[in-house]
C-alpha cells in the first residue's frame, strides 16, 4: 500500500513517526520545526506544516542562526533524545545556518537543519539568491554546510528521501556520530507528488545504544586505577549525556577520587559533595589545578580534551599517564591514552564492579584546597557596600543567593564563562548550561528559549554582556510570543570585557575592544557610547529592571525568578579590581604574541609567552 504526498508532505509526516529509547523509556524524536519561510520552502515545507498543524508544532523565529541554537539548547536539556528541526529558504536563509551547525556538530548535539535548495530540474539558471559556480552545476550555497554536518544529502529525486530520512535519523540518534543534520530540498523537489510506502511513514524507533565496554580494555583501565597513587576524574559532557551522574558518584565515592569538570561537564556533582574540586583549566580553580599538576593518572569521562581543559597541554605532570572513557574512539585515544571506549554510564559501572574493594583514597587530601576556593569565592561575591554599583562577580553572587537545583543558567561567550567556570556553584546536573565548544556570541537568548521549551516551569537565565546582546538580540520577540518567561540578565560593560582583557595580556593594547566614540585622533577613546540596551529589549516586547546598586540588583533578581512574562535584569557593571574581583586564571592558554615588535607591551608579553610556552609537552 502506498500514500501519495508531495515529499514536504512525507517528510513532515515521516518525522512525525520517528522516536527514541534509552532505558526503557521511549518518546518522540522530532517535537517542532523552526522556520523563516521564503521561496525556498514556503510552498513545500510551509505548505506542509500548515495542511497538519497538529502533526508538527511549529516555531516561529526571526533569525535562521538563533533557530539552530534554540534548537541546540532544547536538545541539550533533552539529554540528546528528543531534537527540533529547522527549515529555511534558499540564499542567505540557508547560509545563516552555518555558525549554528558549526555549534552543534563541535558540541556533538543533534540539530535537524531543512535548508531550501535551488531548482533540481534548473528551468532558469540562475534563479532568485542561486550561487553560480561555473566549475559545477550542482553546487548550491547549501554545501557550505557540508563541513559542519554530521550527515549531508540533497534530496534530487522524490524516492531519494527514503534512504536519506533514515539515515538522517541514523545519525541524530547515535550517541557516538550526532551533531548536525542536512537534508538539502531543491525548492521544486519538496512539492513534487510520489507515492510513498505505507511501511515508510509507519512509526518508528531507534534505540539510542549504550555499549559497554571491551574486556581487554577495562582490565586495563582498572589495572591503571588500582596502580595510580594520585589520580584525577576530568568530567565532560558525555556523563550528562548519558545521565551517568549516579554511576560517576558512586566511583568518586568508593574509590575516593577527586572529580575536576570541564564547562560541558560542570554539575555532574553538585558543587558541595566531597570529591567535586570545581572546573579544570584555563578557567578552573585552583584545587582543580593543582591536583592536575601532580596526578599520575588522568580518567577523562565523556571530555574531548581541549586546550582550556589541558592548559595549552601545560597543565598535567609530565609523566602523567591518561585514561580515557568516551563512547567515541576518536576522542577516547586522545592524549595517547588507554581508551575504553564505551558508553559513560556502562564504563563507569564496570569500572566501579571490577574494582571491587580496592582501598579508598582519603578526600581529606583536598579538602582544605577546597574551602580555600570557597573563601575565594564567598570573597569574589561579597559586595563592600549594598549602595555600590557591582562587579560581575558580584552579580553572579546575588544570583547564587537566590537559584535553587531548578534554575537553569546559560551562557556562551565573553568573560562570564570564565567566571562561572571558576565560581558557580551548580547544585543540580542540568542547572549548569555554558555552551563552550564553540563559544558562540549569541547563542545565549535562543538557547534559552529552547531550553524553556524543554524545561517548562523552571527559572531559565540568559547571561549576556552587551557585545553578545548585540549579536542576536532578535529572539526576544519570540520569547514574547511564545509566552517563554525566560530571565535575562544584561551587563553592560561597554564592550568586549573578555577579548579586552586578552588583548592587554598580549600586548595588543585593548585595540578595537571598547565600545567608544572616536577621540579627534582617529581611535575609539572617546567616551561610551551613548546606547540603551535596556531601551532596546523593551522596544522588542520585553519586561525590563534596571538595576544601580547591589539592594537594586537584588531585588530585580527576585523579581525576575517570578516573572510570568519574558524579563530582563539590566545592571551596569562596575570594572573589578584584584581585591573584588574573581581570581585570576590559575593556569596557561596558548595565544600567539607577536614575536618581534616596537610597542612595549608587546615586547614584554612576548617574554611572558616564551616563558610559558617551555612548559607545553606532548603526552605520549
Amino acid at each position: 500500500m502506498s500514500v501519495r504526498l508531495t515529499v514536504a508532505q512525507a517528510l513532515v509526516r515521516f518525522l512525525a513517526a520517528q522516536h527514541t529509547e534509552r532505558d526503557g523509556v521511549r518518546r518522540r524524536l522530532v517535537t517542532a520545526t523552526w522556520g523563516i519561510f521564503g521561496h525556498g520552502n514556503v510552498a513545500g515545507i510551509g505548505q506542509a506544516l500548515v495542511e497538519h498543524p497538529g502533526l508538527m508544532p511549529y516555531h516561529q523565529g526571526r533569525n535562521e542562526q538563533a533557530m539552530v541554537h534554540a534548537a541546540v539548547g532544547y536538545a541539550r536539556q533533552s539529554r540528546r533524545l528528543r531534537v527540533h528541526a529547522v527549515t529555511t529558504s534558499i540564499g542567505p536563509g540557508a547560509t545563516n545556518l552555518v555558525t549554528g551547525a558549526a555549534l552543534a556538530t563541535v558540541n556533538r548535539l543533534p540539530v535537524l537543519l531543512l535548508p531550501g535548495d535551488t531548482f533540481a530540474t534548473r528551468p532558469a539558471d540562475p534563479v532568485l539568491q542561486q550561487l553560480e559556480v561555473p566549475y559545477a552545476g550542482e553546487v548550491s550555497v547549501n554545501d557550505c554546510l557540508r563541513p559542519v554536518s554530521k550527515y549531508f544529502d540533497r534530496i534530487t529525486r522524490p524516492e531519494a528521501l527514503i534512504p536519506a530520512a533514515l539515515a538522517a535519523v541514523r545519525v541524530l540518534t547515535d550517541p557516538a556520530e550526532t551533531g548536525a543534520v542536512t537534508l538539502a530540498l531543491p525548492q521544486d523537489v519538496q512539492v513534487e507528488a510520489y507515492d510513498w510506502p505505507e511501511e515508510f511513514l509507519a512509526e518508528r524507533t531507534w534505540t539510542v545504544r549504550r555499549p559497554r565496554p571491551d574486556r581487554a580494555e577495562l582490565d586495563a583501565a582498572v589495572r591503571a586505577l588500582r596502580d595510580a597513587e594520585r589520580p584525577l576524574v576530568v568530567a565532560g559532557g558525555g556523563v550528562k549525556y548519558s545521565a551517568a551522574e549516579d554511576a560517576l558518584r558512586t566511583l568518586a565515592e568508593r574509590a575516593g577520587l577527586p572529580v575536576a569538570t570541564t564547562q560541558a561537564g560542570k554539575g555532574v556533582l553538585p558543587y558541595d559533595h566531597p570529591c567535586e574540586v570545581g572546573g579544570i583549566g584555563h578557567t578552573g580553580t585552583a584545587t582543580a589545578d593543582g591536583l592536575a599538576r601532580t596526578s599520575d593518572l588522568i580518567i577523562g569521562v565523556g571530555t574531548r580534551h581541549t586546550d582550556f581543559t589541558t592548559a595549552s597541554g601545560t597543565l598535567f605532570h609530565p609523566e602523567a599517564r591518561f585514561l580515557n572513557l568516551n563512547i567515541t574512539g576518536f576522542d577516547a585515544h586522545k592524549q595517547a591514552a588507554l581508551p575504553l571506549v564505551a558508553d559513560a554510564r556502562e564504563g563507569l559501572t564496570a569500572l566501579t564492579e571490577a574494582l571491587g574493594d580496592h582501598p579508598r583514597r582519603d578526600p581529606a587530601r583536598w579538602a582544605d584546597a577546597r574551602r580555600d576556593w570557597q573563601a575565594r569565592t564567598d570573597a569574589a561575591y561579597t559586595p563592600e557596600s549594598e549602595d555600590a554599583r557591582p562587579t560581575q562577580a558580584q552579580v553572579l553572587g546575588a544570583l547564587d543567593t537566590l537559584v535553587t537545583g531548578d534554575d537553569i543558567l546559560i551562557n556562551a561567550a565573553g568573560s562570564l564563562p570564565g567566571d562561572l567556570h571558576k565560581l558557580w556553584r551548580a547544585r543540580s546536573a542540568d542547572q549548569y548550561h555554558v555552551e563552550y565548544g564553540y563559544s558562540c556570541m549569541g547563542y545565549e537568548i535562543p538557547a534559552a528559549l529552547g531550553v524553556a521549551l524543554a524545561a517548562p516551569g523552571r527559572p531559565v537565565w540568559a547571561l549576556v554582556g552587551d557585545g553578545t546582546y548585540l549579536m542576536n538580540p532578535t529572539e526576544i520577540v519570540t520569547a514574547v510570543q511564545e509566552g517563554l518567561p525566560i530571565k535575562l540578565v544584561v551587563l553592560q560593560n561597554h564592550g568586549y570585557a573578555s577579548i579586552g582583557g586578552l588583548s592587554a595580556a598580549v600586548g595588543a593594547e585593548r585595540f578595537g575592544t571598547d565600545y567608544r566614540l572616536r577621540d579627534p585622533d582617529g581611535g575609539f577613546t572617546g567616551p561610551p557610547l551613548p546606547v540603551d540596551l535596556a531601551a532596546n529589549a523593551a522596544s522588542l516586547g520585553m519586561r525590563v529592571l534596571r538595576a544601580h546598586t547591589m539592594r537594586d540588583l537584588r531585588e530585580a533578581l527576585a523579581d525576575a525568578r517570578e516573572a510570568t512574562v519574558p524579563t530582563c535584569v539590566y545592571v551596569e557593571t562596575e570594572t573589578a579590581d584584584s581585591v573584588s574581583g574573581p581570581p585570576p586564571a590559575q593556569a596557561w592558554w596558548d595565544v600567539p604574541v607577536a614575536e618581534t615588535s616596537t610597542r612595549p607591551s608587546a615586547v614584554k608579553a612576548r617574554e611572558e609567552y616564551d616563558r610559558h610556552v617551555t612548559a607545553r609537552r606532548r603526552h605520549l
